[in-house]
């Protein structure tokens, strides 16, 4: 991935990204992620003939399609250039290389999408306590002149 953490768009929200690294569909990459990591489970554990080999490359290969819908440019991209095509009836192990190697990208998007929560959780945590600091209630503009505070929220 790129210098900086994946962010999430969620669809919907009138927002539309023109560049950098976002996921706006995390709920179908968890999916895809999970029945990747199925199938490589399931690879491991059992012999397969011709007939299941390709039909695993078939899976792969929609996965990978299925995953880039979700994906900023940038993340189609690198995904692109390291996730190869597997080409007409896979070995056991090309099959098990190729899931691996998706299950192992997936896994570390997922970690650079929770450190980019995580990171905006603190930032608003710090704003919070620079407001409880400075007095101000939730809400209040950062500079006590700039605007009059309208009273306390509606808040439990």
């Amino acid at each position: 991935m790129g210098d900086r953490d994946p962010e999430i768009v969620i669809p919907g929200q009138g927002r539309r990204r023109e560049s950098g690294e976002f996921v706006s569909q995390p709920a179908k990459l968890l999916r895809i992620a999970s029945m990747i990591r199925e199938l490589l489970a399931e690879v491991r554990q059992s012999s397969l003939d011709d007939a299941g080999r390709k039909r695993l490359r078939e899976i792969y290969d929609r996965a990978l399609a299925e995953l880039k819908e979700g994906l900023s440019e940038e993340l189609q991209q690198e995904l692109g250039t390291l996730a190869i095509p597997l080409q007409g009836t896979p070995s056991e192990s090309e099959i098990r290389i190729a899931q691996a190697q998706l299950v192992g990208w997936l896994e570390g998007l997922f970690h650079g999408i929770q450190a980019a929560l995580w990171a905006q959780h603190m930032q608003a945590r710090a704003q919070f306590e620079e407001m409880r600091r400075r007095g101000l209630p939730p809400g209040s503009p950062a500079q006590p002149g700039d605007a009059e505070p309208s009273g306390p929220g509606q808040y439990l």
